[in-house]
């Protein structure tokens, strides 16, 4: 059988979130951005924003953003689980576009109050207890308009690990933020895998994207082995970085563009579907690719089950 065509867009890695969204009207269009205070994820809401969606920043400190027009800031820690309940449920009517931007970096062992490896937490399971106490909005959003969109942002680093069920907070095996940052972005594309393939029929579909290299408060917290290694893949030619504006713009299209309309479960690099790699593929060779393990239906579905039984989702 011959291998699927991958979906392409005309947008590329110059296009910016406004290049893509040129011409489009959102009017009517309910849209939640997590981690939407800085970087990719406040260029995303603002361009949202200013297409006519209605777009709630969910964020950590609301006292540190201003809401620009047709936006509206409101309170979310995703590493409390108290915090995201209380969003869910506080909030009302159908939402046709949830976008699963927010993410920390850690430069040491960090864990929430249950014991979870603070990356893990915060970057998937925080997300995945979002989306599943929103997903009767979504389903009525879907309702509305014919469907509804999740973006999973996710990143090149899904290349340097898999998730270890078999200990995925590091309890026992050594910690490296690396690694741990790796799990959660591969984790953040098993969700839209397995979200797509359970609430396809209530017409909500979920794709992961790479934002690519844009320099954001999140290098923040690198360690010194983790700069080193950034500048290495940059000096590699792995990636270049991008402004913010072109940060955003494979988010945007993820979640507006036609070419995505009722189809999930895909990982977007550069404004297009990424082309898949074996998961023993050099990272500086497949810049621009997703690994098997991300795209697993065996390895998203047992994510879920895993997240459903911690989040009590």
């Amino acid at each position: 059988m011959p291998a699927r065509k991958l979906i392409t867009t005309p947008f590329t890695a110059a296009s910016t979130a406004d290049d893509v969204l040129a011409g489009a009207d959102l009017d009517g269009v309910r849209a939640i951005v997590t981690g939407a205070s800085s970087g990719i994820g406040a260029e995303t809401a603002r361009a949202l924003a200013a297409a006519g969606a209605e777009v709630t920043l969910a964020v950590r400190n609301p006292a540190a953003v201003t809401a620009g027009p047709r936006s509206r800031v409101a309170r979310l820690d995703l590493a409390d689980r108290a915090s995201v309940r209380r969003f869910t449920r506080e909030w009302a009517g159908p939402l046709h576009l949830l976008v699963n931007n927010a993410g920390i970096v850690t430069g040491g062992p960090a864990h929430t109050a249950e014991g979870w490896e603070l990356q893990f937490a915060t970057n998937h399971l925080g997300h995945f207890a979002l989306a599943t106490g929103l997903h009767a909005a979504l389903a009525r959003g879907a309702a509305d308009r014919g469907e509804a969109r999740i973006v999973s942002v996710s990143s090149t680093a899904h290349m340097r690990a898999g998730v270890d069920f078999a200990d995925p907070h590091f309890a026992r095996r050594a910690y490296d933020p690396q690694i741990a940052y790796a799990q959660s972005k591969t984790a953040n594309s098993l969700f839209a895998v397995e979200a797509t393939r359970r609430w396809a029929a209530d017409g909500i579909f979920a794709n992961a994207v790479n934002p690519g290299g844009v320099a954001t408060g999140l290098q923040r917290n690198f360690t010194p082995a983790q700069r080193k290694s950034l500048a290495e893949a940059e000096a590699a030619g792995v990636f270049t970085y991008k402004t913010v504006e072109q940060g955003a713009a494979t988010s945007v299209v993820a979640a507006v563009a036609p070419q995505f309309a009722r189809t999930g479960g895909h990982y977007l690099d550069d404004g297009r579907e990424a082309h898949p790699v074996p998961d023993d593929a050099e990272l500086a060779e497949h810049p621009h690719g997703v690994k098997a393990w991300a795209l697993d239906p065996a390895a998203a579905e047992r994510l879920w089950r895993v997240s459903a039984e911690l989040t009590g989702a």
